[in-house]
């Protein structure tokens, strides 16, 4: 009669080094799930911070997925239904459009875009946002988008200031010599062999040291602010209106300004600039002397050089006046202003 094998069960000390084994795997999960809560916490605030957040696209339905700093970029609850039609409005009438192209193009060929995009909130604040986008394929087919949004609106806005600080003068708001210089290469340029049409004029202050001498440079600066504006307001429909000096002005004038319209340019400003300013309760009076040089073939530098000339004509002329710049084979045409 054979014998039947008698089935143990595991002992006691492996019964035990199992529980040590499963207790010692179970340790190091939660210490994996509270690093991984730790990192994500640590992610959430960066990201907080920074005012970024994550976002995707299933391009099958178009539905969207968000972190929460995204809906807090739109002012949107977080709990808020997200239709991307709508979110698009969010977006201004230039950067929608830039979006929509650059996303078509990124997913048609697979490579993802970027942009810096304008929207007008849920609550109505005006921000700038960083939108950065990949593709996701499968099968050689894009089935998602994602990427970050980020808010730049304070950097946008330093650019802005940093670029108005390049480009205008601080005083007046009007265009700096910089501004002008790089506007008046790029007229010149755009008339080099064309017939003279369109002109640079030089404005300059007559009277205006006497005042800040004689009053102080405050007194001094309003009148330059004062003069600003009036010579804006003269010189409608011209190209750049700038500040080139301390009482120096410059006008460019475009092409569409014919040697008639450009004359009578040059005597609303001396009628504007001769009237009298009110500084302070004091009646101050200032003048103005202009020097004129047509866009012709020649290099900004030369324009300048013509404009300055005819400038110290009129000086010399009595002031108050302008004349126009003439090559020497035409100097002995009369300036019809000059009589």
């Amino acid at each position: 009669m054979r014998r039947r094998a008698v089935l143990r069960g595991p002992d006691a000390a492996t019964i035990a080094g199992l529980e040590a084994r499963l207790e010692a795997q179970a340790a190091l999960i939660r210490e994996q799930a509270a690093s991984l809560s730790q990192s994500q916490k640590i992610f959430d605030r960066a990201s907080a911070a920074a005012r970024i957040g994550v976002w995707q696209c299933n391009l099958a339905d178009q539905a969207l997925q968000w972190t929460d700093v995204v809906y807090d970029l739109f002012d949107l609850p977080r709990d808020a239904p997200l239709d991307r039609a709508e979110i698009v409005k969010c977006y201004t009438p230039a950067s929608a459009a830039e979006l929509q192209a650059k996303r078509s193009k990124g997913i048609a060929e697979r490579t993802g875009f970027g942009l810096d995009a304008e929207i007008v909130t849920a609550k109505g604040n005006r921000r700038w946002i960083r939108i950065t986008a990949s593709v996701e394929c499968e099968d050689g087919v894009a089935v998602r988008i994602f990427g970050m949004k980020q808010d730049i609106t304070e950097e946008k806005i330093l650019a802005d200031q940093t670029r108005y600080l390049a480009e205008y003068d601080v005083m007046t708001g009007l265009a700096n010599r910089s501004r002008f210089q790089s506007k008046l290469a790029e007229l010149t340029a755009v008339t080099s062999g064309q017939p003279a049409l369109g002109a640079l004029l030089l404005v300059d202050l007559d009277g205006f040291k006497q005042i800040n001498d004689t009053f102080g440079h405050i007194a001094g600066d309003e009148c330059l602010k004062d003069v600003a504006r009036r010579l804006e307001s003269a010189c409608t429909g011209v190209d750049l209106v700038s500040r080139i000096g301390g009482d120096e002005f410059a006008v460019l004038a475009g092409p569409q300004l014919d040697l008639a319209a450009i004359s009578e340019l040059a005597r609303d400003i001396i009628d504007s600039l001769g009237r009298q300013v009110d500084n302070g309760g004091r009646a101050l009076k200032l003048g103005a002397s202009i020097g004129i040089a047509r866009y012709e073939d020649c290099t900004p530098s030369e324009l300048l050089v013509r404009a300055d000339t005819a400038l110290y004509q009129a000086k010399a002329g009595g002031r108050n006046t302008f004349r126009i710049f003439k090559a020497p084979e035409a100097a002995g045409v009369r300036n019809p202003r000059a009589a």
